[in-house]
């Protein structure tokens, strides 16, 4: 028997919807104590490419997996200093019902959730199956997040209550079975729940009633990018030691040209002097937006 090589990473091929970025600005790297965090619609600023390849696939309908567009809106990056972006996957935020099990099998334990308390965006992955692979992390009373804790949920179907007459007073008179009806109810297996055979009765926790959650997607890995915006690129100083320049000898006025020989800034030069004539300074003073528009290279050089 012989054990080929095969690669384990797919690129990710989510919706818009399934992401969520969140956006933390700093003017400087050595100014840390104001974070602020702001949630950005990753509907709106993220864009996913689709597969146009004529010879195999669904041209503009397949989505090219690990491909995305980031635009970033200027109303909110028009600051010079440094972005800070997590994109992570949609966090759904919710709370357990209760913690219950199948009528039909007992042994099965799971959580069940009501609509109710889900966000009304995310309501359409609460269908049969539909959270399989999802992730939930668990909230305490006080409203922090239970460390390194997590369970997978392995199975999601709706589910209705059901009265059953138990022997046992010790065990809840209401269990739960699956429906195709028309129902708020979800019923989720997780992993793991059941206990180790060499100790039955260590239960796995897998929540308590009232208990607040979060239930996330594991379609990718949250990645962290850092833009800085500044105010001058490559091509800017470029533009100061290789463009075209102009100095005016009646006025003084200094112009620098961009690569299309537009006017990209203008200073004006001169000297200041002491009382005898002698001088004491040569200045070169940034014209703001006071732009001498007759100044042009092409009427110059013509």
């Amino acid at each position: 028997m012989s054990v080929g090589t095969y690669g384990t990473i797919r690129p990710a091929d989510v919706s818009p919807e399934d992401v969520e970025i969140i956006l933390n600005f700093t003017p400087s790297r050595d100014e840390t104590d104001n974070f602020i965090l702001t949630k950005l619609n990753a509907t709106s600023i993220l864009r996913p490419y689709f597969n146009n390849n004529d010879t195999g696939g669904n041209p503009n309908i397949e989505i090219l997996g690990g491909l995305y567009n980031l635009r970033l809106p200027s109303d909110q990056f028009n600051k010079i200093g440094i972005y800070t972006l997590m994109v992570r996957p949609a966090q759904i935020r919710t709370r357990i019902l209760d913690c219950g099990v199948l009528s039909a099998l007992p042994n099965v334990k799971g959580l069940v959730i009501d609509l109710n308390d889900v966000p009304t965006q995310f309501r359409n992955k609460f269908v049969n199956q539909g959270l399989v692979g999802f992730r939930i992390e668990y909230l305490n009373s006080d409203g922090t997040k239970v460390p390194n804790f997590f369970r997978l949920i392995t199975s999601s179907f709706f589910c209705e209550p059901v009265v059953q007459n138990l022997t046992n007073t010790s065990q809840k008179a209401i269990r739960y079975r699956y429906t195709d009806n028309n129902t708020n109810l979800i019923f989720c297996t997780v992993s793991p729940s059941s206990s180790p055979t060499n100790k039955p009765n260590a239960t796995p926790y897998i929540g308590q009633p009232d208990q607040d959650i979060i239930i996330t997607n594991t379609f990718f890995n949250p990645i962290t990018l850092d833009i800085e915006i500044a105010e001058h690129d490559f091509s800017t100083l470029a533009i100061a030691l290789f463009g075209n320049q102009t100095k005016s000898m009646d006025d003084g006025i200094y112009t620098l040209y961009d690569t299309q020989n537009n006017i990209y800034r203008q200073y004006n030069l001169y000297e200041i002097r002491d009382q005898f004539n002698e001088l004491l300074y040569e200045v070169r003073q940034d014209r703001g937006n006071n732009i001498d528009f007759s100044k042009n290279f092409t009427n110059i050089t013509q």
